[in-house]
This record gives structure tokens, C-alpha cells and sequence, in this order.
């Protein structure tokens, strides 16, 4: 919201015949927010690195489009949430890191490190179910959120 220049896309597949699952509503709006914000961050930043320094704008910034994915899955005990990207991904020496509370790969004064390290914590300890991630670096980042359907 604070960069006027910078455009994404949003695509959204959710699956119809999830109904209703038990959850705490608030909670669950954190780690969406937290997660999709995390998103959109990576893909400006890869933007970002696209024109140089100078100001040009390098062959492969005319065909990059920032695009995050968000898509539900019904499963047979539960529920798939998927929030992807196609920015830097996550570098590989920080990846067992980033569900630790503080951590943070953002610059001083961007983040706090504690987005991801809440979110795990809602969605494990909250709501039984998992967070996962799978990265790609320079080509995007995953995260799995599995939640139980609960009766």
C-alpha cells in the first residue's frame, strides 16, 4: 500500500465443497494476512532487483509478473491452504529459521520476525493442524497451511 508504482496479481482457486470447518476466526485472519503480506513483500522486493541500478529496466522485469496465488483443498481429514509466490524465495541457510520467533529476513524496521513464528504457533498449537513451506530460490516460496476438520 505504501508503493503507488508497484502492481501484482492476486488469483484465488477456492474449492467449493469445504463447508464450514471450526476455527478461531481472528486468528485465522492473522496468519492469512501475515502470510499473503509476506507474499506481496517478496514479490516487490523481486521487482525491485529487476531494474538496475541505473534505472533501466532489465530484459527479464518486462516479462516478470508479481503474481501471489492463494487456493483451498478439501482432504479427506481436513483442509489445504496454499499461499504462493513467484519472488526470490527463501534463501536455504535461513529456511530452518524462520518459524523462530525475531527472526526476520526483512531489513531493519520492516519486520518485526514474529509473523511467521505467531502463525506457526496458531495454526500447530491453535488449531492441530501444520504449517509448512517449500522454496525455490529466484523462482518462489509455498507455505502449506493443513488444518483439521473438526466436528
Amino acid at each position: 500500500a505504501k508503493d503507488k508504482t508497484f502492481f501484482a496479481t492476486l488469483e484465488t482457486d477456492f474449492d467449493d465443497t469445504i463447508g464450514k470447518i471450526v476455527v478461531i476466526p481472528q486468528d485465522m485472519g492473522r496468519v492469512m494476512l501475515n502470510l499473503i503480506s509476506n507474499a506481496f513483500y517478496a514479490i516487490n522486493e523481486k521487482d525491485k532487483s529487476l531494474q538496475s541500478k541505473d534505472g533501466d529496466i532489465t530484459s527479464t522485469k518486462a516479462t516478470y509478473e508479481p503474481t501471489v496465488k492463494l487456493k483451498t483443498n478439501k482432504l479427506k481429514d481436513g483442509i489445504l491452504i496454499t499461499v504462493s509466490d513467484n519472488g526470490n524465495g527463501i534463501p536455504k541457510h535461513v529456511l530452518d529459521k524462520i518459524f523462530q520467533p525475531f527472526f526476520t529476513t526483512k531489513p531493519s524496521g520492516q519486520g518485526t520476525g514474529l509473523g511467521l513464528s505467531m502463525s506457526y504457533d496458531i495454526i500447530t498449537k491453535g488449531h492441530g493442524g501444520n504449517l509448512k513451506v517449500q522454496t525455490r530460490e529466484g523462482e518462489g516460496t509455498t507455505f502449506f497451511v493443513e488444518l483439521p476438520i473438526t466436528m
